[in-house]
Parts: C-alpha cells; structure tokens; sequence
C-alpha cells in the first residue's frame, strides 16, 4: 500500500514480527553461551562410560565414577548411566576410543549440524514463503539446547523421524518404515508411532520399521552376548522414581508429582486403548496417524525427556499454525535451567503445575491434533 506521500507503508505484522524474531534470537544467544562444551561431560561421559564398559566386557549400564553423570539438585539427587538399548553400544564404544572431552566436542558438532539439517529440511518444506521466524522457533526449542549440554543423541533420530514424515508425505513407505525402526531400535517408546500405522492400514510401512528395528536390536547380542540384554532391563526397571524429574514430559511423570503414580499408569494405557481404537476404526492417514503416534508415544512413556519433543518439529511447521500450537511452541521454548532453578524445590502442587509447563504443552498439543480430527 502507497501513502499520499508516495511512501510505502509496512504490512501491520512487521513489527510485531521483528520483535518477535529479535527476542528469540535473543534466547538463541544466551542459550548458545550457555551451551558450549566445558569441562563436564554431563551425559555424554555416561555414554563413555558405558562404551568403555563394552569393550572391557564389563556392564554397560553399571556406575562408573569420573565418567557417569550424577544429577545433584535441590530435592533430587541421582546417577544418570547409560539407559539406552543394547544396540547405542554400537555408538558409544568406538567414541570411547577417543579422549573424553574431543568426543565430546565430536559429537557436540554432529549434534549441531544435524539439527541444522533438520531445521532447514522442514522450514524449505512448510514454511518457504516466510521462514524467518519458524526457523529462529525451531533453534529456539528448549529440547534441543539442553541435548547439546548433556551430549545427548536424540537429534539424529529427530532428523530420522523427520525423513520419515517427509517420506510418508510423499508414499514412499519402505524407506519411510526403515527409518522409523532406526527410531524405533534406539528408542522403543516410539513403537507406538508405526503401531498406529498398522492399525489405520498401512503394512508395508509397520512392516518394514518392526523389520529393521529387529535386526538392529539383535545386532549386539553377537558382539556383548544375550545378557546384555537383561542388563539394561535391569536397570530400567530400577528407574522408575527419575520420572518426578521436572523435564520427564510424560503422563506418568506428571502424576507422580501429584502424588498418583498409579495413576499415570492407568492413564498412559487409556491413552493407547484410544489411539487404538481410534486408528482401527477411522484408518487415518499417514501423517495424521504419525502425529498422534508421535505424540501418544511421548505422553504414555514412563520416561519421556523434553528432548523428545524435537520429534514433534514437523507438527509445528507443518500450517497451519493453529493458536493452541502457538502457545504450546511457547512452552517449549521456555530454558530448561530457568524451570529447574525455580521449581526443582518448589512445593509439589507448583511443580506439577507451573513447572510441568511441558508436560501440559503436550496435553495442549494432543486436544489440539485430537479436535483437527474431529473437525
């Protein structure tokens, strides 16, 4: 629009726009420094433990001082080792051939490109016309900045699962399926996701991921032997109090901190009875059966980390943006360190309500995809 004076007037989203852009680049900056690899290994050194331990012939999964992580916070105190599947040590032992602290730069860089990747992939795909903003949303995401501190691993199964989506999109299901058991193979919890594709119809795609997540999950039995196995069970099944953790994102995690672990439980398999019902009886399409797969995998998981939600990006790219997404990308951008510094010894009510801002991003998230359905 040209004013009488002949100049040409902005559209009245720009300012609103650059502020919002100027205010998470401003979050990206601090979370940046605050990011940068130091002299703690945090998780990482968990995994270098464990890698260690395989080569040695030892527990993968046992405490090792000086390597293995322990979490000591105000009201919480914990040993973080390695709880991944058997197939990780695939991963993690030849890192540890490497000093400490250079694998953990390694991997630190690994971790950043491939988010790079990630960002680039779905903002090109969704959001090409006006990119600025969604891709400053996407870095700001408070899952990724915290899995560069801790030198966690999900960003390369976050980029997997995108490539799934996109494939999906497009009805290449084996490759898609293969991907999703790459997912699936070093995070089980997201068996959920092509569950619900077999039920809404899709085989080939539920096929190929169970194909491929079983052999790479047996793959370690020839290196570390079958007891391997039973190792890391034993340690999950001794885990179960880590779920109060503020950044667990889970249904199980947030009723426990209102005191009803039981509770959680019930809920969770409600939760998947529905999502059951509702794929065998509507057969969904692909992508409308992985977001509510995505999502119902997340929220029934005893242990589902803030980090997992970099596997919803594609739900937020994807327009349209609806209000309830909006304010759930709100949440989830808010710092991790800002959440625990305040509620980590906060009355229980406060931490199971306002500090499980991210737990209720989800529940916001999963009415908000359930009432697209309906509509």
């Amino acid at each position: 629009m040209t004013s009488p004076r002949g100049r040409t007037d902005k559209p009245a989203h720009a300012v609103p726009t650059a502020l919002l852009a100027a205010a998470l680049t401003a979050l990206i900056v601090w979370q940046l420094q605050r990011s940068l690899p130091g002299s703690l290994l945090w998780d990482f050194g968990s995994f270098m433990g464990a890698g260690r331990a395989a080569a040695e012939g030892l527990d993968p999964y046992g405490i090792y001082p000086g390597l293995t992580f322990r979490v000591e916070l105000p009201g919480f105190e914990s040993w973080n080792q390695n709880l991944n599947p058997p197939v990780s040590l695939l991963l993690f032992q030849p890192l540890s051939y490497l000093d400490p602290a250079e694998a953990f730069r390694l991997w630190w860089a690994v971790t950043a490109v491939a988010y790079a990747a990630l960002v680039s992939l779905l903002v090109r795909r969704y959001r090409p016309e006006a990119p600025l903003v969604p891709a400053l949303a996407a870095w700001a995401a408070a899952g990724f900045w915290d899995t560069l501190v801790l030198g966690q691993i999900y960003v390369p199964l976050a980029l997997a699962a995108a490539g799934a989506w996109l494939l999906l999109e497009r009805g290449r299901l084996l490759a898609a399926g293969l991907l999703i058991g790459v997912v699936v193979a070093v995070k089980p919890n997201f068996l959920v996701w092509p569950g619900l594709l077999l039920l809404a119809g899709y085989p080939r795609v539920a096929f190929a991921a169970a194909g491929c997540a079983a052999v790479l999950s047996l793959a370690p039995a020839a290196l570390y032997g079958p007891g391997v196995y039973r190792l890391w069970l034993d340690v999950l099944s001794q885990d179960a109090q880590r779920g109060v953790f503020l950044t667990n994102t889970s249904l199980p995690g947030l009723f426990l901190r209102f005191g009803y672990g039981t509770a959680g439980l019930a809920a969770s398999l409600v939760l998947l009875a529905g999502l059951a019902f509702w794929a065998r009886r509507y057969r969904p399409d692909p992508l409308r059966a992985s977001a509510l797969g995505l999502l119902g995998a997340l929220l029934a998981s005893p242990l589902a980390w803030i980090h997992y939600t970099l596997f919803l990006l594609p739900l937020f790219l994807r327009p349209p943006l609806t209000p309830a997404l909006a304010v759930a990308a709100c949440l989830l951008v808010i710092p991790v360190p800002v959440l625990l510094d305040r509620f980590m010894s906060a009355p229980g009510w406060q931490q199971a309500t306002i500090g499980s801002v991210y737990a209720w991003a989800l529940l916001l998230l999963m009415a908000d995809q359930w009432r697209q359905d309906r509509r």
